[in-house]
């Protein structure tokens, strides 16, 4: 599978839920470790794709410890921590990641693409961030901006296995260009 094959199918079944009988059979820290096996491949020393992986990485044990927590019955201040961690955590994994394509693709010089992933970035970001305050009762959550947030990541994740075609990430090696 190419690297940004990975990087895609990660945040799928990362962002995703596909239950059975009350059991997400989409396992977050494996769509976590699906990202991070990806931008291992696309890394260079100290480049954006380093500090993506390091961020879905971190991603990991956190939507592991996040899984776990979900099955309490009780809530409290640890279960609400561990949620926004989670969340937060996810929300800046998916900036650097869409970071790092972007750098890469502004020094080749492709500025459409760059400025697609840029409102596709802020979009997730900004409406996740948005989600997160409606979830703990500081906003109301419209059906429409869960709508558009969906609509967002949907497309991100059709541009990046798209990206997966050109021959800059398809090898899994980037160059510094």
């Amino acid at each position: 599978m190419r690297p940004v094959t990975k990087i895609a199918t990660g945040l799928v079944v990362a962002f995703g839920a596909l239950r059975l009988n009350g059991l997400d059979l989409l396992f977050d820290p494996v769509g976590w470790g699906l990202c991070a096996a990806g931008l291992l491949s696309l890394e260079q020393p100290g480049d954006a794709f380093a500090r993506a992986r390091t961020s879905a990485g971190c991603m990991v044990p956190v939507s592991l410890v996040a899984v776990f927590m979900g099955g309490e019955p009780t809530d409290g201040p640890i279960k609400d921590v561990i949620g926004i961690a989670a969340t937060a955590g996810a929300l800046i994994a998916v900036w650097l990641i869409v970071d790092a394509f972007m750098i890469h693709l502004r020094l080749s010089g492709d500025t459409s693409q760059v400025a697609l992933l840029d409102v596709l970035r802020w979009a997730v970001a900004g409406l996740g961030a948005a989600g997160l305050l409606a979830g703990h009762g500081y906003a109301e959550l419209s059906p429409v901006l869960l709508a558009g947030w969906f609509a967002a990541l949907v497309v991100l994740v059709v541009m990046l296995f798209r990206l997966a075609d050109r021959p800059e990430f398809s090898d899994g090696k980037v160059g510094s260009m």
